[in-house]
């Protein structure tokens, strides 16, 4: 393959990943509804889960045996937990009328 190849594929990959995240994020957009469902949220963690299995949990279960367990016990515990902190940080947000991190 040519350099010249590898780039451009790159290039129009990113364009494609922004522009997909672009339709999803504005604020007038029909699509918007689709990314605040509990479904793509639960469909994201089992790509999250997917991926870690297929790059390296299987390597690791067959050479330390349960060792790998941590992988997905700590997105699994620190879900429900994040969800608490959240609400706790929205709260102490429209007390203090914070809009942004530097606020």
């Amino acid at each position: 393959m040519s350099l010249t190849l590898v780039i451009g594929v790159l290039v129009l990959y990113l364009g494609m990943l922004f522009g997909i995240a672009y339709l999803f994020e504005r604020p007038s957009s029909p699509l918007r509804k689709v990314v605040s469902h509990p479904l793509i949220y639960a469909l994201s963690m089992g790509v999250y889960c997917t991926a870690w299995t297929f790059y390296g949990s299987v390597g690791r279960a067959a050479e330390s045996g349960p060792a790998f367990l941590p992988t997905y016990l700590g997105p699994v515990i620190s879900a429900p937990i994040w969800v608490l902190f959240l609400r706790k940080i929205i709260l102490v947000a429209k007390q203090q009328g914070i809009t942004s991190v530097p606020d």
